[in-house]
């Protein structure tokens, strides 16, 4: 479980920004405006960042499910930590809006994201996490 000032940072790419259309399979209409913040392996390990699998469908708060805010306050929500890398992997690949895809891309366009900026994931607790574009 990751805790207070645990961190990483990742480089947007085009697909995290416009995930709802720059997509690598057909399995869903096109939808525009979702977005995603990427969770890389070693970090998804190291912090026990668990998708479904591994939290057996519950939602665990500090595993699945976090609280977060953006440090422009710009953005606050619940963040979803899903997808895996093979299947039936119960390490996630991706943090989410819990319960709407479009909430991250919401906030990427108010602060005029582009592919190639960095975001900052930091733990404010094990359960609270605070996003930044450096």
């Amino acid at each position: 479980m990751a805790k207070a000032e645990d961190f990483y940072i990742v480089t947007l790419r085009k697909t995290h920004l416009e995930w709802g259309t720059h997509r690598y399979t057909g399995s869903r209409d096109q939808i525009y405006g979702e977005g995603y913040i990427p969770i890389p392996s070693i970090y998804a390990y190291r912090f026990g960042l668990l998708n479904s699998n591994g939290t057996k469908t519950r939602d665990i708060l500090g595993e699945n499910i976090f609280k977060c805010r953006s440090a422009d306050n710009l953005f606050q929500g619940t963040l979803r930590a899903q997808g895996c890398r093979t299947a039936g992997d119960k390490y996630a690949k991706q943090f989410s809006g819990d319960g709407d895809l479009k909430s991250l891309g919401t906030w990427f366009s108010q602060i005029d994201v582009v592919e190639g900026d960095n975001i900052k994931v930091r733990w404010i607790s094990p359960t609270e996490i605070e996003i930044e574009i450096l």
